[in-house]
């Protein structure tokens, strides 16, 4: 896989870079809707109460920027009502048009209706941000019609935008783990992740499905959690998990996982395998949901009190019960925990956070005609309790005085036995090298005190599960005297860049360098070894492409492929590539890109460097000219000067990656295969293309010869039975998902082609 380090950093620092405008903590969004019929509340009731599908408003503008034909709906559950005015509201800009503003096209708007405060789920996104991937939230003011609905907050939709710019893929196993149906006495159907089976229908009432499958990659988890633990890891990232239990708990966020319904989070699976769970709702965190499933904490008291391992041994909650008696899931766990009452609570930052938010939001707060706490409530609660008020907002329940709680929460926490137990002390990790070389072995060492187990997690590629290995104080690992509290192992450096983090414990108490792993980790920058002549080729081009690969936005432009023929990465910032032998160094590769060891590269040549990807500042002609990759020295390591080229044939290496150039049927970021008389079966002339030849699901024909359209094709397999029978004008796609895998015989005209399917 070819790797832009970059990539990692903005995937991992999300929350800082991704819709910075829009999600703006400082500003408070302005967002109105206009639509043609007056009756616009009773026909977004009709639908919430009906199909639940999107109307259509004439307009949506967002600070002054208008986008017309936008769906709206109202969503939620207890927080809705049809007899009131601020219900939450769903914008999906791109339903009628492709709309988007400042890269989003889905905008949830909550209205506050258990929340006096106005603080709760802002504050705790920007809290948990610190710890795992979280969505955006700010505020925004609703007008409808012209007429100020109200003050609302304005959180990041958790949907496939969200984990493409989090996660890096988009299209694989996605639930949101809150009852379809909705959540409350009137159902047992709880997202808990319990293991009900393998019939996927015992799970539809508990979780909602966002991607096209998954049930079954669901129910793995389930079992896997439930029974078979030591292998977890592979399907779970166990340490995010841990990181949202201990949150909801701290926070006393019982619309959760850990309460009455266990809902209110999402889980999505990498590239990788593991499920990541991300949190989602918590308007009715720091007490406001008083149930846990197994107590109502109504009191104040009883909310600060409460179990920091909550629901351990209860097997209705196995992502608690199942992970927290692994005794060294356990201590993670509690690590965690103290990290985020010491950074947070005990030295009083969310107080000061939030009188920043109640500044930013104290003149909208008064303007909202039809907020459903007083202003006055707003003021007190973040120190003082508000009343419920009877069966309206809050449900009759007392909404407790954020810092009167979480106060009293953090004094008590700290002063229990698990965490006055001295935990190690971790200090910098020493490398043997500062600036090692991939394909070194790198020793790694790391003084500790009261520690006597130490583990380094590494990885070379974000987003990847961290590798946990175990480091010894032996004297054996480069650590000294066995014993004196220093640990080693050593690594081999397969990348240009290593994410680690230690992790020390003794048996009461474990600690994390940095606090924060693994969301955060310390990094090792290597270096390149030289490449040695031959390593890095110009393998394959295309000067004219009319169908044959399309770049992310749909262009089918001239693209060129590298590949590294090499044993280890090369790091191609600074390198050159050029069409023009006066000009080597017409076009120069990014910082940090790299090609690993026996991987391709894509470059496109289209003359269009604002797109997505890499493209080159020049085109290919056709008509021929040359291909030149030089080092950032300028030195040139490949060449390659061509003619004349046929559409959707390309030029390129056989073997791959050491043979001479030829024309062949294009194997676009893949390894070459010749065009054979054997392939064409009775002419070598490029008439017929059959593409990607070995197929997987599918592959195309391709006439290129003019006087061979509008013929039938036939498709024989080695039996000699028809499997397709058509007219093809020009290309077509043929599903062959469901063929047996085996050679078989297109059939176009008197001309016969080969197509093998695996």
């Amino acid at each position: 896989m070819i790797k832009y380090l970059i990539f990692g950093l903005i995937a991992q620092m999300s929350t800082i870079s991704f819709g910075q405008d829009f999600y703006d903590l400082e500003v408070v969004q302005t967002i109105e809707i206009t639509f043609e019929e007056s009756n616009w509340d009773a026909l977004l009731d009709a639908q919430k109460n009906g199909a639940g599908d999107y109307i259509l408003a004439q307009s949506v503008a967002i600070n002054g920027v208008v986008l017309d034909s936008v769906g709206v709906k109202y969503k939620g559950n207890s927080s809705y009502s049809a007899n009131q005015v601020k219900n939450p509201w769903h914008i999906e800009l791109d339903t009628y048009k492709d709309h988007e503003y400042d890269g989003y096209t889905d905008i949830k708007l909550a209205n506050g209706r258990n929340d006096p405060s106005f603080l709760r789920d802002v504050l705790n996104f920007q809290i948990l941000r610190q710890y795992m991937d979280a969505p955006l939230s700010n505020y925004a003011n609703l007008y409808v019609n012209g007429e100020l609905i109200g003050l609302y907050t304005n959180t990041e939709s958790i949907s496939k935008k969200f984990a493409k710019s989090r996660f890096g893929s988009k299209n694989n196993a996605y639930f949101d783990c809150s009852p379809p149906g909705g959540a409350g006495p009137q159902t047992s159907d709880f997202p808990n992740l319990v293991y009900m089976g393998e019939d996927s229908v015992a799970y539809y009432d508990s979780y909602d499905m966002k991607s096209d499958d998954g049930w079954a990659e669901l129910i793995d988890l389930c079992d896997t959690l439930t029974n078979n633990i030591d292998d977890i890891e592979n399907i779970l990232d166990v340490d995010r998990a841990l990181w949202m239990i201990a949150f909801d708990n701290v926070t006393v966020n019982l619309d959760s996982y850990i309460g009455a319904f266990a809902q209110n989070y999402y889980l999505y699976r990498s590239d990788f395998g593991q499920f990541f769970p991300i949190i989602w709702d918590m308007n009715e965190s720091f007490g406001v949901f008083t149930r846990t499933g197994t107590s109502d904490l109504r009191n104040t008291i009883d909310k600060q009190q409460m179990d920091p391992l909550l629901h351990i041994n209860e097997a209705n909650y196995p992502l608690v019960s199942q992970l927290l008696n692994v005794p060294l899931y356990k201590r993670m766990y509690l690590a965690h925990y103290k990290t985020i009452l010491i950074e947070n609570f005990d030295n009083r930052n969310y107080y000061d956070l939030s009188l920043q938010h109640r500044a930013t939001i104290d003149a909208s707060v008064q303007a909202d005609p039809n907020k459903f706490y007083t202003y006055n409530n707003f003021i007190d609660n973040l120190d003082s309790d508000v009343g419920g008020g009877g069966g309206g907002p809050g449900g009759g329940r007392t909404i407790p005085g954020i810092t009167d709680l979480m106060d009293g929460r953090s004094d008590y926490l700290l002063g229990l036995n698990d965490f006055v137990q001295t935990e190690p002390t971790i200090a910098d990790a020493v490398l043997s090298d500062s600036n090692p070389t991939v394909g070194d072995n790198l020793s790694i060492t790391v003084s500790t005190t009261d520690a006597s187990t130490a583990y380094l997690g590494h990885r070379s590629e974000t987003i990847a599960p961290f590798t946990r290995i175990e480091m010894f104080d032996d004297g054996a690992h480069n650590d000294g005297a066995a014993g004196d509290g220093v640990f080693g192992v050593d690594i081999l450096v397969t990348d240009l860049s290593t994410q680690y983090y230690i992790y020390a414990e003794n048996s009461n108490a474990g600690i994390f360098s940095p606090r924060r792993a693994e969301y955060e980790y310390h990094t090792i920058t290597a270096k390149n070894p030289t490449a040695v002549a031959g390593d890095l080729v110009i393998n394959e081009f295309m000067a004219s492409n009319d169908f044959t690969a399309a770049d992310v936005d749909g262009e089918f432009d001239d693209w060129i492929e590298l590949y590294n023929n090499g044993n280890t990465s090369i790091d191609l910032g600074g390198y050159f590539l050029s069409d023009d032998e006066t000009d080597l160094m017409q076009w120069v590769f990014p910082a940090d890109v790299t090609i690993g060891a026996g991987e391709y590269l894509i470059i496109w040549a289209d003359d269009d460097e604002d797109q997505e990807g890499l493209h080159a500042n020049f085109k290919l002609s056709a008509g021929g000219e040359s291909v030149i990759l030089s080092d950032a020295t300028g030195v040139i390591l490949d060449q390659v000067s061509y003619v004349d080229q046929i559409a959707d044939i390309s030029h390129g290496r056989f073997p791959n990656g050491t043979g001479d150039f030829q024309d062949m049927n294009p194997t676009f970021n893949a390894e070459n295969t010749v065009m054979t008389s054997t392939d064409n079966l009775n002419t070598d002339v490029i008439d017929i293309i059959t593409y990607p030849n070995p197929a997987g699901s599918a592959f195309y024909i391709s006439i290129v010869d003019s006087k061979l359209r509008d013929n039938q094709v036939l498709i024989f397999d080695i039996n000699g039975k028809i499997v397709y029978e058509n007219t093809i004008v020009d290309r077509e796609l043929i599903d062959c998902s469901s063929w047996t895998n085996g050679l078989y015989i297109v059939k176009v005209g008197s001309l016969y082609r080969k197509v093998v399917v695996d």
